[in-house]
């Protein structure tokens, strides 16, 4: 993506605080700080999206790849919105689209954009299964 996304190119925008631990000796938030808020958000709305604890399902989804585009600097207390949408939807996995927002005054400012892959085993055996019906019932509407 060569130029920031927009918000509304995000069916989901899940709200997650920042944190004053989120804050490195630069005073900005740490790089590694991106992940936890694209991890919260999936997680978090698809918790609420499906109205079940998404941990006590036969399958759960493990993070196989992740990555993150650094656009702009956030601080504490920043108010953040994060972006989902389903770049592609498998027999197993989800690749999320994602983009952090900065809440400023009236608007949503890019602060970063991410891949985030989950693929779904079995809570057992670890090994890959179909994501669960729940799950892909919510996660179909979001694919582009």
């Amino acid at each position: 993506m060569t130029t920031a996304p927009e918000a509304t190119d995000y069916p989901v925008l899940w709200p997650v605080p920042t944190r004053w631990a989120d804050n490195d000796h630069y005073g900005h938030v740490n790089n590694v700080a991106y992940y936890s808020f694209f991890d919260t958000a999936v997680n978090g709305w698809l918790m609420s999206a499906t109205g079940t604890d998404i941990r006590e399902l036969d399958a759960v989804g493990v993070v196989a790849e992740t990555s993150c585009r650094f656009l702009a600097q956030l601080s504490f207390p920043d108010e953040l919105r994060v972006g989902i949408a389903v770049e592609k939807l498998g027999t197993s996995s989800i690749v999320y689209s994602l983009a952090v927002f900065r809440v400023h005054q009236d608007e949503l400012v890019a602060a970063a954009t991410g891949r985030f892959v989950h693929v779904y085993v079995d809570s057992a055996t670890r090994r890959p299964v179909p994501i669960p019906p729940s799950i892909r019932a919510v996660v179909e509407p979001l694919t582009a």
